[in-house]
């Protein structure tokens, strides 16, 4: 019977655990050595605690990479029905909610204590509090020995192969930290910058305050000032706040807006506030609620349709007086009502930052995945080194996609690593 390989998996996250746990059910031999006090603490932490872990609904475009084709040959290797039969026979019973998967629990720490239980009952050692000090190649003694040497805080290990599922540099609170990089680089992988992704939008306007806790439907397009190009879009409910601009919408876009304040470039975001109706309709709209609501004061021409701070900003923003004797909604001209439907089609905000790490779901950016076996998630700079989760320059949308990634590339990773290919 040929020996077990020895597997060290350097960061106990959803990809680490997935690693692990793949590693050791093809016969390796693995240990976790996590920095935190325990593993899978940013687990906790997805779905407002109730753990959305994949979602039915498969595209490509639904993961962003500087190689735009590398998440897909990795996600189409462990799709999403694998994801869920794996999930069951751990024991989770699987809820749907519009194509987004969750445990039956509703709480995310089911996740994490069948992963825990299966790593456990495949004997998979952990060690948590542990800090990497170094990592080296073992001397060659015999020909074609490659092992790896890595010195902690907690002891000293040796493995045949190494896992580097470390995170980002996003959500730092749960031991994301970034510290994973030095370790690529070290062997020579390039490193594109970590941004925040899936985050909120600040915006250089002094009106926020007025609406902040506003939430809305909208369409948010993510537009470069200088050229008008549309970076991304996407509709869903808004998130009005005192600095800017959130909600799911936002986030979906926020990584190209890092991207692009990175390069130094201008931007904008225009929220169309009715998403369903062109400008046009709009303003037919308008003209209708003019003649029904003739007689009524202009403060309350919105009213029913939009929220109160909201419509009275729109109203501001399209020039309209609605102040006590300013007169009643019979007044407003066309050129008015034309106006205010441009400003609720197409309501324009300077974009002026992200907010950060701290705030971030996941960064864009990470370890250059052209550098990267997809098949195996193995380096192709260093024979035995893997990569796995938020590392590597892949970010999912919002609604399971970063978790399908750490299920996905851990397992990849994991499977290579116990057989040495």
């Amino acid at each position: 019977m040929a020996n077990k390989r020895f597997v060290t998996v350097i960061g106990g996250g959803a990809a680490g655990l997935a690693a692990a746990v793949r590693a050791a059910e093809c016969g390796a031999r693995v240990t976790i050595l996590e920095h935190n006090d325990r593993v899978g603490k940013k687990i906790l932490s997805t779905g407002n605690g109730k753990c959305n872990f994949a979602n039915r609904l498969q595209k490509p475009e639904f993961w962003r990479s500087g190689d735009p084709d590398f998440p897909w040959a990795v996600i189409s290797r462990f799709p999403v029905d694998e994801v869920e039969r794996f999930f069951e026979n751990l024991g989770i019973v699987v809820t749907e909610r519009d194509g987004y998967l969750y445990p039956a629990s509703g709480q995310a720490a089911s996740i994490l204590d069948v992963l825990r239980r299966r790593a456990d009952h495949l004997g998979v050692r952990t060690v948590v509090n542990c800090h990497i000090e170094e990592i080296r190649d073992q001397k060659k003694l015999t020909a074609g020995s490659d092992r790896f040497q890595i010195r902690t805080d907690c002891g000293n290990y040796t493995a045949d192969a190494v896992i580097l599922a470390t995170g980002s540099k996003a959500a730092p609170r749960s031991g994301s930290d970034g510290s994973g990089y030095a370790i690529a680089e070290r062997y020579g992988h390039r490193i594109i910058e970590p941004l925040p992704a899936l985050v909120q939008l600040r915006c250089a306007e002094n009106f926020y305050k007025k609406i902040s806790g506003v939430r809305v439907r909208a369409r948010a397009a993510l537009r470069e000032k200088a050229s008008g190009t549309v970076l991304a879009e996407d509709t869903g409910e808004v998130q009005l706040t005192d600095y800017g601009i959130s909600g799911i919408p936002v986030f979906q876009v926020s990584r190209y807006a890092s991207r692009a304040l990175a390069d130094g470039k201008k931007l904008c975001a225009v929220l169309d506030f009715w998403p369903d109706r062109t400008e046009e309709e709009l303003f037919d709209m308008l003209v209708q609620r003019r003649t029904v609501l003739g007689e009524t004061e202009l403060s309350e021409f919105l009213t029913g349709w939009f929220n109160r701070k909201l419509g009275n900003l729109l109203m501001e923003r399209a020039g309209i007086r609605f102040d006590a004797g300013s007169g009643a909604v019979s007044d407003l001209a066309d050129k008015n009502l034309k106006n205010l439907a441009r400003m609720i089609h197409s309501f324009p905000t300077d974009v002026t930052g992200t907010n950060s790490f701290e705030q971030a779901q996941v960064c864009c950016g990470g370890i250059d995945v052209r550098e990267i076996i997809p098949e195996t998630m193995e380096s192709r700079k260093r024979s035995g080194l893997y990569f796995a989760g938020e590392i590597v320059d892949v970010d999912g949308i919002c609604g399971g996609y970063n978790l399908h990634w750490a299920w996905a590339s851990g397992f990849a990773a994991g499977s290579a690593a116990a057989c040495g290919s």
